[in-house]
């Protein structure tokens, strides 16, 4: 993944996109597509539909405590130890008071979620963020990013000291919690997906400017919030 440590500048078009694959990446949008009107969205809908509002949360709640761990790596490798500690502490805290974390007990005792990932990681190591990237089922990335989750599949302590089947359960939940926010937010993603004339440009486009808010590489005032878009006009 060497082309993560750079842009080609001349190859940047004027609003900060780098997406020399292109023509590869309409391909995977088109494929994404497919299978999202085909099998993720009534999946989700259905999901969503089925389950109380109060289980899906939960569900999602014990996804995003067992990546805690990973979490607390990645902020120690950032240097950020206050970040470190706060995951640290909110994972102890759920897994016990909060039953495995299927409760988010830290947040009572006003323990803010903290979020990271090898991504930002590499960001804050320096790393440039690359060609622009739509990935099958997974969706937009790029380079950096791209790399960031390969090595975070490695990054989480409690994938070494847990047995199988148990190891999975975090994968497992972290796809209903996927499920969780498709069905929920079916309209906004319909109308970036179905009702966009370029949904590719679209979706690129939000992608870039909230992930490198995100990092701090960008204004807030060139960030996107998809619950405001106005579809018709890409």
């Amino acid at each position: 993944m060497a082309a993560c440590g750079g842009n080609t500048p001349a190859a940047t078009s004027p609003d900060g996109v780098f997406d020399p694959y292109e023509t590869q990446n309409r391909k995977v949008h088109a494929f994404n597509r497919g299978l999202d009107r085909t099998l993720v969205r009534p999946a989700a809908i259905g999901y969503s539909t089925v389950l109380p509002d109060e289980i899906e949360d939960s569900i999602g709640q014990f996804a995003s405590n067992l990546g805690e761990p990973s979490v607390m790596v990645n902020s120690l490798l950032q240097g950020d130890l206050r970040g470190a500690g706060l995951s640290t502490v909110r994972f102890l805290t759920n897994s016990t008071l909060g039953i495995f974390g299927l409760a988010d007990v830290a947040a009572e005792f006003n323990l803010p979620e903290h979020d990271t990932d090898f991504g930002e990681t590499l960001h804050v190591w320096g790393a440039r963020e690359g060609p622009y990237l739509e990935l099958p089922v997974l969706g937009p990335s790029n380079v950096r990013d791209t790399t960031g989750m390969i090595v975070d599949l490695f990054t989480n302590p409690l994938s070494y000291v847990i047995d199988e089947p148990e190891r999975y359960y975090g994968t497992a939940a972290g796809v209903a919690a996927g499920l969780s926010t498709r069905g929920r937010f079916t309209e906004t993603v319909d109308s970036i997906l179905y009702e966009s004339a370029d949904s590719y440009a679209q979706a690129r486009l939000i992608y870039l400017q909230n992930r490198r808010f995100e990092l701090g590489a960008d204004d807030p005032g060139n960030t996107i919030d998809p619950f405001a878009l106005d579809t018709e006009g890409f």
